[in-house]
């Protein structure tokens, strides 16, 4: 007998058949007083208590917490109930890994993910205003910053395959001037995170290409190269993703990018700056990825450089303390989703478990294990500074054309200013920020 604890794409399987089946004389009070309680502080001291049994080594009291938990835990239940859920499946493979005696998982990751078409990736971008805020500011910004120039260049960073560039084109081919001719580069390697499609880097660049021809607009799409491995990157492990990524930073120099004296060199990062690890590499004088990252894009001189990313730091090295950070911010997209899908919508439970693939990584992995090493817009904004990048504030037109983006959402979004930053917000909690920067001398 084999008790599972089923997902819409995969399941953690416990070994242990008695796994869930603990006598509720066996519980404290304290547990048992949260028995099917969706409250989230109640959830959250749960996780908790369950964190510090696992980093003590106290397997009885993990499963003890587990069970309590998976009272709770429920796929079509409310946000709470739902997010619990996904907490659950991280734990229990995070406990399969260090108490192996206690219970085991089948499989090296909980999650399969699913391939999309592009038609679907463009519903999923458009569900909640999550990736579009990052893109609205960000085509709007660019779109200021090149007035006048005849000749610009985009070295795109993000996880999204492109899909902010068609309204950039459509904004470009409706310049009173004309259009400029747009030049796009990204690199081949990406992070092996949702979303996934089922086309490859060059198709996604077909497609722009022909939407730009379309618009009248002048376009070449280039990519940077990945000569490190010839391994695939569909099972690439977390190990060689950071070789990757260091083989990416290796092509970041102006003859493989074949940058041009009289292009505008924009620089955007979306969702993409928190795969960087940041942590030093080898002796303390070494610099981590994330800061050779940013070293190395203020050497290519950008005329601008505009970061997105969600607004909350995850990137502490105590599980409690992550937990605490992932559970009170990862509450908005569940809480968001509710307002409009019902409970059983797949549409619905699909974006959950792509959530849910973030919580696993969050919480079920240490060490460069760990590729999520989310921070928040105040400390990334830092960092920008120590690299020696300067802020720039956004303008009240892009300011005008997030809140239109808004109105097409539920209520609960919004927006606010926190000194340059532009931050998207859910019922005022803040959710993803935005940023724009120029190297030190250019402003």
């Amino acid at each position: 007998m084999k008790t599972e604890l089923k997902g819409n794409t995969s399941s953690v399987s416990l070994q242990n058949p008695s796994f869930f089946k603990i006598p509720q004389s066996s519980i404290t009070g304290e547990l048992k007083g949260c028995l099917g309680s969706p409250d989230g502080a109640c959830i959250e001291k749960l996780l908790l208590h369950c964190a510090s049994a696992l980093e003590s080594n106290d397997a009885t009291l993990a499963q003890q917490v587990m069970w309590v938990l998976n009272n709770i835990a429920s796929l079509v239940g409310d946000p709470n109930q739902r997010l619990t859920y996904w907490f659950l499946r991280a734990l229990i493979f995070r406990a399969s890994k260090f108490c192996p005696s206690a219970m085991d998982v089948d499989g090296s990751s909980t999650f399969q993910r699913r391939l999309m078409t592009v038609t679907e990736l463009a519903g999923y971008v458009d569900l909640i205003p999550w990736h579009r805020f990052g893109f609205c500011t960000s085509n709007s910004a660019i779109f200021k910053a090149i007035q006048g120039y005849t000749k610009v260049h985009i070295l795109d960073f993000s996880i999204t395959y492109c899909m902010q560039w068609p309204t950039l084109i459509d904004a470009l081919a409706k310049r009173p001037e004309g259009p400029p001719s747009l030049r796009i580069t990204v690199p081949s390697f990406r992070p092996q995170v949702p979303p996934l499609v089922n086309v490859t880097c060059e198709e996604v660049g077909l497609r722009l290409g022909n939407f730009a021809k379309f618009k009248d607009v002048p376009y070449e799409f280039n990519l940077i190269e990945d000569f490190s491995s010839s391994t695939s990157i569909a099972i690439m492990s977390r190990e060689s993703s950071i070789i990757q990524f260091e083989s990416l930073l290796s092509h970041l120099t102006p003859s493989i990018l074949n940058l041009k004296d009289d292009e505008a060199l924009i620089i955007n990062c979306q969702n993409w700056l928190r795969y960087l690890s940041d942590e030093q590499q080898g002796s303390a004088q070494d610099s981590s990825l994330r800061d050779a990252f940013l070293n190395i894009i203020k050497g290519l001189d950008p005329y601008i450089v505009l970061v997105v990313d969600e607004d909350s730091d995850l990137s502490q090295s105590s599980l409690t303390s992550r937990i605490t950070s992932c559970f009170n911010f990862l509450w908005i997209p569940f809480d968001a989703l509710e307002t409009f899908l019902p409970i059983d919508s797949c549409q619905r439970m699909e974006y959950e478990s792509d959530i849910g693939h973030k919580i696993e990584n969050m919480i079920s992995f240490d060490g460069f294990h760990r590729i999520e090493r989310l921070e928040s817009g105040s400390k990334l904004s830092q960092r920008m500074k120590n690299a020696g990048f300067l802020s720039i504030p956004f303008c009240e037109g892009t300011v005008k054309e997030v809140k239109s983006l808004l109105d097409e959402h539920a209520s609960g979004w919004g927006m606010k200013r926190e000194d340059d930053m532009l931050v998207l917000t859910w019922k005022g909690h803040n959710s993803v920020f935005a940023t724009a920067w120029v190297p030190s001398g250019l402003e």
